[in-house]
């Protein structure tokens, strides 16, 4: 059973389309991400399927519940943690959970046992009672997580759960999201410009540049795209011999010299190095330097969008479509 289906969904700001005719779905208990340049459209897709904006065409459902004719409904199955922290500062951690649950009418007994629920998985439950603003920020980024768990909502939507954090509360964050979507079975849509992040986290990744899905596959999916792993070798001088018997070779899929450089796209790495250097020993070829690179996410997004963050139009565009949401949420 899928958590969201989404046909054809789109939004246009004026004569600029944000996000174009963009169709997906995200499985129960599926960790899903959406991974794209500045400006791409991932948070305006955010926006849409939290209600937060209107679709210019389009429709999903959520939980089950239609985006546009059920939006109570929507909203009332699905958890929220946006990018820039909205916690109470003036409240303890405690204070932030029971002012949000009782916005969801959750009645009191009901959140006696709630509370200590939520704050036991992130880690928080000796800090309850503390005012916010004497938290970390991981602490806030924890809490917020927490908060948007409240009412155990059947959809998670994380919009960058991990910015501006340093790396070890990243990872401490990325543990805490496993644990939920593993124990729980919450299905979780994240945003991240954080490559590893998506690589831990989730089972599906689509990238989207230009407000489109350019690819949605698994992260080892993804990282096929790039044909294998890159042996680079540093001859003492240019070997064409190598280079064309090594084409030859049922696992080589792509060989380039430069000069005395010569890349060597292979399949099955660690076995394929090998056999490479039997190759180059049988034509005494003199190898000064090896060097080996896995593909990571982040290559693939450098070979998918041809950079790894928007320019500055792309900044604009997703710095305005932020305004337009903080103007909803008043």
């Amino acid at each position: 059973m899928s958590a969201i289906i989404i046909n054809g969904i789109t939004k246009k700001f004026g004569d600029f389309t944000a996000v174009d005719n963009v169709s997906f779905s995200v499985e129960k208990g599926e960790l899903f991400g959406l991974l794209g340049p500045n400006g791409a459209g991932k948070t305006t897709i955010i926006n849409m399927l939290t209600t937060l904006l209107i679709p210019t065409a389009g429709n999903a459902e959520i939980a089950g519940h239609n985006l546009k004719c059920d939006p109570d409904l929507v909203r009332g199955s699905i958890g929220i943690i946006f990018q820039d922290p909205s916690l109470d500062s003036a409240l303890t951690g405690r204070e932030n959970l029971e002012f949000h649950a009782m916005m969801y009418d959750i009645g009191k007994e009901e959140r006696k046992k709630r509370i200590p629920d939520v704050l036991g998985i992130v880690g928080l439950s000796s800090k309850a009672d503390i005012l916010v603003e004497n938290y970390s920020g991981g602490m806030k980024r924890r809490l917020e997580i927490a908060r948007g768990l409240i009412h155990y909502p059947k959809v998670l939507f994380l919009d960058e759960p991990t910015l501006g954090l340093d790396a070890q509360t990243r990872r401490t964050i990325w543990n805490y999201i496993k644990t939920l979507n593993r124990d729980y079975g919450t299905s979780v849509v994240l945003t991240t410009h954080y490559m590893e992040e998506a690589d831990y986290l989730c089972d599906r990744i689509a990238v989207i540049d230009n407000g489109r899905i350019i690819a949605l596959d698994t992260p080892s999916g993804l990282k096929s795209l790039l044909k294998g792993e890159k042996v680079s070798l540093e001859l003492k001088e240019k070997n064409c011999e190598l280079r064309d018997k090594l084409l030859r070779q049922p696992f080589v899929r792509e060989a380039v010299l430069e000069g005395n450089i010569l890349s060597v796209t292979i399949a099955d790495g660690e076995r394929s190095v090998a056999e490479i250097f039997k190759i180059a020993c049988s034509l005494d070829a003199d190898i000064l330097a090896v060097n080996i690179h896995k593909p990571s996410l982040e290559d693939v997004f450098i070979h998918l969008t041809g950079s790894t963050i928007r320019d500055k139009e792309g900044d604009k565009n997703s710095a305005r479509h932020e305004r337009i949401r903080r103007r909803m949420m008043r």
